[in-house]
């Protein structure tokens, strides 16, 4: 029997709220500041349940098979998500899988299981890598950008196919990276069609695949312009292959909430201030190299500035930080923008999980019952000076 939904969470045209799973050390920031946020499973499956009390409804583990960046321990995405569907009740957890290590027969096995061990409430985040690092570290090739994206359109599509194959037939498959023939799969997810699938980026390769084959597009943190680009651009490309009904829109957002938005920025200072220089730079190097070799030069981080690296999926840019009546203002324009899920990160896990709940929820769905959320123009009009570049 499935837990009956949030009181908050009714609607079924809400804006949808996830989080980024602490399940490495260092938080959610590249900063030496105190936090209350720690990487153990004990605290995590505290967190879970502070989310779901709050009204959240997914969780995304983290990969890194190496440390680097601030985060010297890391635990592994797929279990650690099992461990904490194991623990709550409601909450869905999308557990980051990066292609290379992995491959779509062990996922597709993997996340069926677990599928039914949690009632359907696991997901994947598709990640394709951009850490070469990494992947020479642990003797997987290091694909040019384009390949990289290619086989995680690949896998995506092998994924799905296994999931959903009759099975008289099974899966048959001939690809560049992977190739079935006549696989049936036992027993397939709980969730129909499939466990949902996000992945994200800001290339064109990342958008090709966003618009072809996930059911979950993720954008890092941007300006205004930025984000309606981005989406009327994948809505487009989703046009062209008959998908402009599939695929919906995800955005990373660093949340401060403070009692006025003098002491939230303060915050937001010291977080920047206190920024760990050398794992900043080191990042800031690793990731835009990996931009730069894009075909349009737009890899998820070309455009960043030190201070917008400090966190990193650029979630400051966003612009949730201030008093709770600011962010829950700026929650609603960012759905009026086509966004459907805002993926939540924080200072303090201790104590913030829960004061999101408290105070900025149960706003959101009180302007989204005014009829909020809907028109661009008016929110924009209301809202939208805090996104623009700055001149």
């Amino acid at each position: 029997m499935s837990a009956q939904p949030h009181p908050l969470n009714t609607e079924s045209d809400r804006l949808l709220f996830a989080y980024w799973v602490p399940n490495v050390s260092g938080g959610l920031i590249i900063s030496k500041i105190p936090q209350k946020t720690n990487w153990d499973l004990a605290s995590n499956i505290k967190y879970a349940k502070a989310a779901e009390e709050a009204g959240i409804e997914y969780g995304l583990t983290q990969i890194r098979f190496t440390s680097g960046y601030g985060a010297a321990n890391q635990h592994e995405s797929v279990s650690f998500s099992q461990a904490i569907l194991q623990a709550t009740d409601s909450i869905k957890i999308i557990a980051a899988i990066l292609p290379g290590p992995w491959n779509p027969t062990t996922v597709a096995k993997q996340i069926a299981s677990i599928d039914h061990y949690s009632n359907g409430r696991i997901a994947v985040n598709i990640v394709s890598g951009w850490f070469k690092g990494e992947f020479t570290a642990i003797g997987e090739w290091w694909l040019e950008h384009a390949e990289r994206y290619r086989r995680s359109n690949e896998f995506i599509r092998c994924l799905k196919g296994i999931w959903t194959a009759p099975e008289d037939t099974g899966f048959t498959f001939g690809g560049d990276f992977y190739r079935y023939r006549n696989y049936v799969l036992n027993p397939k997810p709980v969730q129909k069609p499939h466990p949902e699938i996000f992945q994200g980026g800001n290339s064109d390769d990342a958008r090709n695949n966003g618009a072809e084959v996930s059911d979950w597009y993720f954008m890092n943190g941007n300006d205004l312009d930025g984000f309606r680009a981005q989406i009327e651009d994948v809505k487009t490309r989703a046009v062209k292959v008959g998908r402009e009904n599939e695929v919906r829109f995800a955005v990373n957002g660093f949340v401060i909430v403070r009692e006025t938005e003098e002491e939230a920025v303060r915050v937001l200072q010291e977080i920047q201030g206190k920024a760990d220089k050398e794992a900043v730079n080191a990042f800031r190097d690793s990731v835009q190299q990996a931009g730069a070799s894009t075909s349009n030069k737009k890899g998820m981080w070309a455009d960043s500035k030190f201070d917008d690296l400090v966190q990193y999926n650029d979630g400051f840019k966003t612009k949730l930080i201030g008093t709770k009546e600011q962010v829950a203002e700026r929650l609603v324009l960012l759905k009026s923008l086509g966004v459907h899920l805002v993926l939540t990160a924080f200072l303090h896990y201790d104590e913030e999980i829960e004061q999101f709940g408290r105070d900025v929820l149960p706003l959101v769905r009180q302007y989204e019952k005014e009829g909020r959320g809907k028109n661009v123009n008016f929110e924009i009009e209301r809202t939208g000076d805090v996104y623009r570049k700055k001149q």
